[in-house]
């Protein structure tokens, strides 16, 4: 059993995995994460084996919390990495860039792959055949640009994304919902479009939380898989154990 644990700009994912299957799947917002957790998990076994990425906050005393009943480990710019980083910033890269890379890395091997990850923001991570690590890019996802239009003008409304079926909006509102939406498909297969000029033979993986809400909208060919990031935490706690192993062997 391992627990996989996303905490993100505005939810947490917690992730149950079984011999590399996903068994349980639990995600909220707004909620204290300790409740959440203490109620969700009621019967687990003393040292679990968890594994953490964090780009919203933990407060000291959940993370102590953790660090005494599981047997925790936290994915920072230290841990091993499968791939060579050469961000010119390396300290700078996301957390769950990192460990979006690192999915990529252990279950695409060989292969040049973009990973493409949808929420507060879209970020673009590209990886290539000899797993290095060269960059990407950043922008605004859905609910940012809503924002950003309510924010920055006096009288366009704050809207929420939903399902639209036109290019032409006839109204205000209509005319929001399609700049953000296929304003964010024609970036994305743009983008997608730009980098397969480059490399031909790219993987591109779809995750985040409105990957279902776009996979059915692109172009492009792609792997649509809403849970990429609990998915390589599984495989990059794995990853590190088998590394520490090597390494205790050579010492």
């Amino acid at each position: 059993m391992i627990l996989t644990i996303d905490i993100g700009n505005t939810r947490t994912k917690i992730a149950h995995f079984e011999n590399n299957r996903l068994e349980n799947l639990f995600t909220f917002e707004g909620e204290n994460f300790l409740v959440f957790f203490q109620k969700k998990f009621t019967h687990l076994p003393k040292n679990t084996p968890t594994i953490l990425s964090s780009v919203g906050k933990l407060a000291t005393g959940e993370l102590d919390w953790l660090r005494q009943n599981t047997n925790l480990m936290v994915i920072n710019h230290q841990s091993p990495l499968p791939f060579i980083n050469n961000y010119t910033t390396p300290n700078t890269l996301g957390i769950d860039r990192i460990v979006l890379s690192a999915g990529a890395s252990l279950l695409y091997p060989n292969q040049d792959k973009l990973v493409i990850d949808i929420g507060t923001c879209i970020t673009y991570d590209f990886i290539n055949h000899k797993n290095e690590y060269t960059g990407g890019a950043i922008s605004p996802g859905f609910s940012l640009r809503y924002k950003s239009l309510n924010d920055y003008t006096a009288k366009l409304p704050l809207l929420k994304l939903e399902d639209i079926d036109y290019l032409i909006g006839d109204s205000t509102n209509k005319a929001i919902h399609s700049g953000v939406i296929n304003g964010i498909v024609s970036e994305i297969d743009g983008i997608i479009n730009q980098y397969k000029e480059l490399y031909p033979s790219l993987t591109i993986i779809l995750t985040g939380g409105d990957t279902l809400f776009l996979a059915k909208r692109l172009k492009n060919i792609i792997f649509a898989n809403s849970n990429f990031l609990l998915e390589s935490l599984n495989a990059l706690y794995q990853y590190i154990i088998e590394n520490d192993k090597k390494n205790s062997i050579r010492l």
